[in-house]
């Protein structure tokens, strides 16, 4: 390192084993974190189905609840439970450069991890949609399921929504 005049941190520097199907053994350390990625070793499949551990990047859990909070905030700030006023192509178009930014960077590898970090943007929709529509108003059950037939029918309207599993709480 000192050859390409680097310097390593003490506290930032660990080495980790890449525990996978292949390597079982047990260390201390099996995983690090590395520009908002966690790599440990996760459940992967085959392309016949079958199921074996990879180690694999997803979203870490730092930048799972940094997203987390800054979308609570900026719908907070917003107040998009009490704006019944608006439609829900007006908040999707309004997320839309953030939302996606998130799922491109984070995304790349394990979609699923970042739609687990994002669901409780769905709860906000569901709020919302309780507070729109009366219909809704006392049946929270009944706004999971129509966000949850709106989301199969427009499922690129949230960029979230292309990342994997159905927003059932």
């Amino acid at each position: 390192m000192r050859a390409c005049k680097l310097e390593l941190h003490p506290q930032k520097t660990q080495i980790a084993y890449c525990r996978d199907g292949k390597r079982g053994d047990d260390y201390p350390r099996c995983k690090f974190d590395f520009l908002g990625y966690t790599f440990k070793p996760r459940r992967a499949m085959t392309r016949a189905g079958k199921l074996f551990t990879n180690f694999a990047p997803a979203v870490g859990d730092a930048a799972g609840k940094a997203m987390r909070q800054e979308m609570r905030q900026e719908m907070r700030r917003w107040q998009v439970h009490r704006r019944s006023d608006l439609e829900l192509d007006a908040m999707a178009r309004w997320m839309a450069p953030r939302l996606k930014g998130w799922v491109q960077y984070y995304g790349r590898f394990t979609k699923s991890a970042v739609y687990s970090a994002l669901r409780s943007l769905d709860s906000s929709l569901m709020r919302w949609a309780q507070r729109k529509y009366k219909r809704f108003t006392r049946h929270p059950q009944r706004a999971w399921d129509w966000l949850n037939r709106l989301r199969a029918q427009q499922p690129n309207l949230f960029a979230h929504w292309s990342c994997g599993s159905t927003a059932r709480r």
